[in-house]
């Protein structure tokens, strides 16, 4: 493809990255062991859209202002520690649901948008692909942004992969502990409390 070198060894990193745990990762399974698969995969829809977001943003040269802002960067970052403390403690104090009547009636847009908000918020992504991108594009070009595109599409098909089969792989996991009466009651401040350690990882990384 032109301008981009060594497209198959990127193609090697994104499933190796996608591998690797992470913040999404977490939240992601999170949210689909407490509220179920329909909720796991619009948590997922709604984080790929944010990578999306951040990949345009680093095609069009935009995410430059953030990885070169410490006020701008900083102000994201806690902006999304704030946001992950909130939905955690939203988790402390709703109801557990454990019912299938009660999942089929969980706001998708919502989980969707709160998927979203996460990955938004989080300037570290938008470093990640400003550092990563650039290393298998040519030095000599003078427009990078369908390179770019390119490398950034190949990355996101991967992780559509990743995050379905993680998805899938917690959903009956999920079933199991809603179902259990024990272990059941006590999902909701288990999975608010992954959400207020992220938080708190956050917000405290340099």
């Amino acid at each position: 493809m032109d301008g981009i070198v060594n497209y198959w060894g990127f193609l090697t990193a994104c499933i190796l990255l996608n591998l690797t745990p992470g913040s999404d990762t977490i939240y992601i399974l999170t949210r689909t062991i407490a509220e179920g698969k329909k909720s796991g995969l619009m948590s997922s829809f709604g984080i790929l859209a944010g990578i999306l977001f951040h990949i345009i943003a680093v095609s069009l040269g935009l995410a430059g202002i953030v990885a070169h802002s410490p006020t701008l960067f900083n102000l994201l970052k806690y902006a999304g520690a704030f946001y992950l403390l909130y939905l955690g403690i939203k988790m402390w104090r709703e109801p557990l649901v454990l019912n299938q009547l009660d999942l089929d009636k969980l706001p998708l847009w919502k989980i969707f948008r709160q998927g979203l908000l996460t990955n938004l918020l989080n300037p570290k992504v938008v470093l990640f692909f400003l550092a990563l991108l650039p290393q298998f594009v040519s030095s000599n070009l003078d427009n990078t942004f369908l390179p770019f595109m390119l490398l950034g599409l190949t990355f996101l098909s991967t992780s559509i992969i990743w995050v379905t089969i993680l998805v899938l792989m917690a959903a009956p996991l999920g079933n199991f502990l809603r179902n259990n009466a024990t272990v059941g009651s006590l999902m909701n401040k288990i999975c608010g409390s992954i959400f207020i350690g992220l938080a708190v990882k956050i917000g405290l990384e340099q």
